[in-house]
């Protein structure tokens, strides 16, 4: 059996109503990091093999009675998703983590007239299933996963105001691209799509802090006058002024104006981070990738200078066969049992219009599970080339958002971002909600 993953789960720490109006008191969740068994969900062998093995996921209280669920909270995904128990009782090796619709009075299926089966927001629009009548889903992710199902509806309880009721994907099927993915319920999607959850709740703000101790993150949902401990520089949300293809107008895209090494600006022209002529190219923020992947020229560029400045710390891995995840290779060799010098390798500051985000310390390299040359570990840069993946976009993962406050504003057009002891924020937002 593989070791335990660690994961972040949410729970409440607070019981108020949900945040679906102005002047509602918002809501304040722990985030905790928590070690689980690492069980796949079913993989296709076509599947990249590329996992996330760690992931933000929230309990939530899904029907009528009850039903305690885990989901992956992804601000890169809209429609929300449980992975739904056989119909007649029947059982598999996902059943205990199943949500059950037909133990649920308040289940609905969405019939195929609905306006939420002929929604274009999603990547594959539903479709009517002629036979059942049913409204068919079925999602794609850029790292290899899928589901398949029917869209449904259903109460879910957060905290003690009244049930919302909003629909979802009930999937009978899901692949994962892990071998050891955690294992968990569904995905409830944030983005600002009709049908996130977040739309669906009405909720115009919400942010959270990821802490890198086991006890000390926290998520706000709803309108809150943050304390002036946590001043936020606010970047806004990008949108071309017409549709492109392969532009994700519902994801939270920044604008990326540069990436720099320790004191030196990488010499990366402003064409190669804007989007294209097509849309690809957007800079995304996604609490449901871990790590964070930059387009091909970029991270190239990236690669070399933190080689360079890392070369009188840490030998360079030199072998061009091995990539982590088919996607991070810029690796490194540690004797086994020591760590890297992470105080003295350089800082990585992506630059926004307006904010600016660094990554540093533990959160730059990450150890290559099982992975040694002769007496030594295998240390990877944590950016990935997105071009190996493919991903047609940068995307801004949730392990180099770590203690930092990030705020999604939707009624203002924004992203806030301050750097931030989150066991001091969890605190003190504790103390004063």
């Amino acid at each position: 059996m593989p070791p335990p993953l660690l994961v972040f789960v949410l729970f409440v720490l607070l019981a108020a109503p949900w945040p679906s109006e102005a002047g509602a008191r918002p809501q304040l969740f722990a985030l905790r990091a928590r070690q689980m068994p690492a069980r796949a969900l079913p993989r296709q062998p076509s599947k990249l093999r590329f996992h996330h093995n760690v992931s933000l996921t929230v309990s939530l209280a899904v029907g009528t009675p009850p039903q305690n669920v885990t989901m992956v909270l992804d601000t890169g995904s809209e429609l929300s998703w449980l992975l739904c128990a056989p119909a007649g009782g029947a059982r598999n090796k996902y059943s205990a983590t199943s949500f059950r619709p037909r133990a649920s009075a308040t289940f609905a299926a969405v019939p195929c007239a609905s306006a939420q089966c002929r929604s274009r927001d999603l990547p594959s629009p539903p479709a009517c299933d002629g036979a059942s009548s049913r409204c068919s889903v079925s999602l794609s992710y850029a790292d290899g996963s899928s589901s398949d199902g029917a869209l449904a509806t259903d109460v879910f309880a957060v905290g003690g105001g009244p049930p919302l009721r909003a629909a979802f994907g009930c999937m009978a099927s899901a692949f994962d691209s892990s071998p050891d993915g955690v294992a968990s319920a569904g995905l409830l999607g944030m983005n600002r799509g009709a049908l996130s959850f977040v739309s669906q709740a009405s909720t115009r703000r919400f942010s959270y802090c990821i802490s890198d101790r086991d006890d000390a993150g926290v998520l706000l949902l709803g309108h809150s006058d943050l304390p002036t401990f946590l001043p936020l520089n606010y970047t806004p949300l990008y949108q071309p002024a017409l549709p492109l293809p392969y532009f994700d107008r519902v994801a939270y895209s920044v604008q990326l104006l540069g990436i720099r090494v320790g004191a030196k600006h990488l010499p990366i022209p402003a064409s190669v981070l804007a989007p294209d002529h097509t849309g690809a190219g957007q800079t995304m923020v996604d609490s449901g990738t871990q790590f964070t992947f930059l387009l091909g020229d970029a991270y190239s560029a990236l690669k070399a200078e933190f080689t360079r400045q890392a070369r009188p710390l840490l030998p360079a891995l030199d072998d061009p066969s091995f990539a982590f995840q088919e996607a991070f290779d810029t690796c490194f060799r540690v004797p086994q049992g020591r760590t890297p010098p992470a105080a003295r390798l350089p800082s990585v500051t992506l630059l926004f219009n307006g904010a600016e985000m660094a990554v540093a310390g533990d959160r730059l390299l990450y150890k290559v599970p099982g992975e040694r040359r002769g007496g030594d570990g295998v240390w990877c840069l944590t950016f990935g080339n997105a071009d190996m993946v493919p991903i047609m976009a940068y995307v801004i993962g949730h392990h180099h958002q770590m203690n930092v406050w990030v705020e999604y504003d939707l009624e203002r057009g924004r992203v806030g971002l301050a750097p931030v002891r989150c066991d001091v924020a969890s605190e003190r937002l504790g103390l004063l909600l």
